[in-house]
């Protein structure tokens, strides 16, 4: 496989980490700090509702813009971002499987093991809403359009920079603890997933925070384990928050749902200890 032979040497291409975060925070933290004021405008007018919904899509696309400038200029790290979209031949196949079914599997499993707590069965139908609005733009669309924004942006640079300083388990811990504060300035946002997040109570909020732990874990297991490619960590963050959002499920399966993640990513850092503990 390429990977084997090629990554250790293209990985020392992906230069800029400190850069990339520190642009990757600051932008769209005064985009979203922004959007934040102009929701809680009083009342309410088509502009100020405008400028909440792109001024939050601004910011989401601003780690994406900040890792092709320092793409593009690369002729190596464009060969290897190209080369990553179209490298489905040299994958295993369960870990395609996995990147498919392993959220909404896990979601259905904690909804199961919940009605052992008391929790109940209507937790199975699909909701027919969604738990947050997203301004001018319609909520299937941002469970979209997210995960494809972030990921291209975290998986085209973002996770390699950091691996090139740090081993696996390092790289995700420290993004995960990254991501948690960088979705931070979103609870400023009324009617937005994270502000409705803070509503809810404490352990909700410490949950989500919890859960990119091992869900950064088992997506960049998967991204390593498949030759870095760039859909695979798309496909798996689409999964989670699509499935997590079309059943009427209980907040506290969420909490069963992170324990089960954490299981799962105990499971195989034990399980592929070189991979993730090996420089």
């Amino acid at each position: 496989m390429r990977t084997n032979e090629q990554t250790p040497h293209i990985i020392g291409h992906y230069k800029y980490a400190t850069r990339f975060y520190l642009l990757a925070t600051l932008i769209p933290w005064a985009f979203w700090f922004s959007a934040g004021y102009f929701s809680h405008k009083t009342p309410v007018t088509p502009i100020s509702e405008l400028l909440t919904g792109v001024l939050s899509f601004a910011g989401l696309c601003a780690p994406l813009a900040i890792a092709m400038v320092y793409i593009m200029p690369n002729k190596a790290l464009r060969k290897d971002i190209a080369t990553r979209i179209f490298n489905f031949p040299s994958i295993k196949r369960h870990y395609i499987f996995l990147a498919f079914f392993l959220m909404p599997t896990s979601i259905l499993c904690a909804q199961s093991l919940s009605l052992l707590l008391g929790y109940g069965v209507e937790q199975f139908a699909f909701s027919g809403s969604f738990t947050f609005t997203s301004s001018v733009f319609p909520v299937w669309f941002l469970l979209l359009a997210a995960p494809v924004l972030e990921e291209l942006a975290w998986h085209s640079y973002g996770t390699d920079c950091l691996r090139a300083r740090f081993n696996l388990f390092t790289t995700s811990f420290l993004f995960a603890i990254f991501w948690s504060f960088w979705h931070f300035p979103l609870t400023s946002i009324k009617g937005y997933y994270h502000s409705n997040l803070v509503e809810s109570g404490l352990l909700y909020s410490i949950n989500f925070i919890v859960s990119l732990i091992p869900f950064v874990l088992i997506m960049n297991w998967l991204y390593y384990k498949t030759n870095r490619n760039l859909l695979l960590p798309i496909i798996f963050h689409i999964t989670a928050g699509y499935f997590n959002e079309i059943f009427a499920t209980h907040p506290m399966s969420k909490v069963i749902q992170t324990g089960l993640l954490l299981a799962f990513s105990f499971y195989i850092v034990n399980k592929d200890r070189k991979l993730f503990f090996q420089r």
